[in-house]
């Protein structure tokens, strides 16, 4: 049977560089860093203090009505956001979504990390009689996408994939897996992830977050760069639109690109450090799936967190994979690397780079380092017209995903 088509037909993000896509894009293009000093971190976790936070206007959740935002942490609010952007966006109607035919799949890391640390310092203290209600509400792992899907009136599947910093792509090609299956006809997918100064001091336990790089804080992230220095965590959400591609065409929607290929898999080795040859075969079974070659991808965004050895790992796999002349670039010197919802706010990017045929730099990649060389590093804004782009993400638990979309 023929496979259905999936098409993307809506998109909205909650980002520290705004919350419009056409926003966002305008300041990853003028080479804007959200990555700031947290100045309410305490000094006392001896952790290097920067992220980049999203910062939402006075009130701007209190629009999310009580009964929705009271068991949603802030995750959950940026996920509501953002969805309720991406669901405007498509033209799609709240009676569609109760329908039964609309899935909502949305990945994260963990639940909220805030919430999560604030019942550990409840029961610590042994006041749990203090513990709200709803608390486990926002600390369960599935709790972007249970609060999201309940806050849009959702009936379809609604799946939570954790798979750390592949979560939001993963979702991503769940819900095309969804639509292609018949399964169901839309899907609202995508990732969240909310900064604590708790998630960093976990990197740096692993000594992936940034160390030692004496310059301003907006300089920190430097993916491919020789001087880099580690990983800086960011925030937010994005969240995409899925739909059945002849579904879309019957109501006239407007169609940001199609979903070709999607692939997953583990490496089977590690569970912290990437492996070149496991993202090579992740790739190529994205490729085979997508039923295109190498050679014609116009464009990689690449996942590059800026840590040594997992951009040396990816870099290499590029070079084995794609040889030296597709262009590649990382948005994580613009955003940080927004985890479970890298993968997702860094599609949508990609997917505005298609359509004004402009490719975004990596910032802050002064210096090529050596093992990251001999690929079309994109270090500033360069007129290119994308039929095909590739976004690739990789995970702690040693998880590869690849997304290969194509413009209609």
């Amino acid at each position: 049977m023929e496979k259905r088509r999936v098409v993307i037909t809506g998109s909205g993000l909650t980002s520290s560089l705004g919350l419009d896509v056409g926003v966002f894009y305008d300041r990853l293009e003028a080479g804007n860093s959200a990555v700031r000093v947290m100045e309410g971190w305490s000094d006392k976790l001896k952790i290097n203090r920067i992220a980049a936070p999203v910062v939402l206007p006075e009130g701007l959740e209190k629009t999310i009505p009580r009964n929705f935002r009271r068991s949603m942490g802030r995750m959950s609010i940026y996920s509501a956001l953002a969805a309720e952007k991406a669901l405007h966006a498509s033209g799609l109607t709240r009676e569609f979504t109760a329908s039964g035919r609309c899935a909502c799949v949305i990945g994260s890391t963990m639940g909220s990390g805030e919430s999560i640390m604030e019942a550990s310092r409840i029961v610590i203290l042994n006041d749990s009689e203090n513990m709200p209600a709803l608390q486990f509400f926002k600390c369960a792992s599935h709790s972007a996408a249970f609060n999201t899907a309940n806050f849009l009136g959702l009936t379809g599947c609604v799946l939570a994939p954790a798979a750390a910093c592949a979560s939001g792509l993963q979702a991503i090609g769940l819900g095309r897996d969804l639509i292609q299956s018949g399964a169901q006809d839309a899907a609202i997918c995508g990732g969240a992830e909310e900064v604590t100064p708790e998630v960093t001091a976990s990197f740096e336990l692993m000594f992936a977050a940034a160390r030692g790089f004496s310059g301003p804080p907006e300089y920190s992230s430097r993916p491919f760069a020789a001087d880099r220095v580690g990983l800086v965590c960011g925030e937010g959400a994005g969240l995409v639109v899925l739909e059945e591609y002849e579904h879309a065409v019957k109501r006239g929607a407007n169609i940001y690109g199609e979903i070709i290929g999607y692939a997953t898999c583990g490496c089977g080795s590690h569970v912290s450090q990437s492996n070149h040859s496991s993202i090579v075969r992740c790739m190529d079974l994205a490729f085979r799936d997508a039923a295109v070659s190498p050679g014609q991808a116009d464009y990689i965004s690449a996942h590059a967190t800026a840590t040594l050895h997992g951009d040396a790992e990816e870099a290499m796999a590029i070079r084995e994979f794609f040889g030296s002349q597709t262009p590649v670039s990382s948005l994580k010197g613009h955003l940080g690397h927004t985890l479970g919802a890298s993968g997702a706010i860094e599609l949508i990017a990609s997917l505005e780079m298609m359509r004004r045929e402009r490719l975004l730099p990596t910032l802050n990649l002064e210096h090529v380092a050596d093992d990251c060389a001999g690929l079309d590093h994109v270090r500033s804004v360069r007129e290119q017209k994308i039929s095909i782009f590739v976004k690739n993400c990789f995970a702690f638990g040693g998880i590869n995903a690849t997304l290969i979309c194509r413009r209609v």
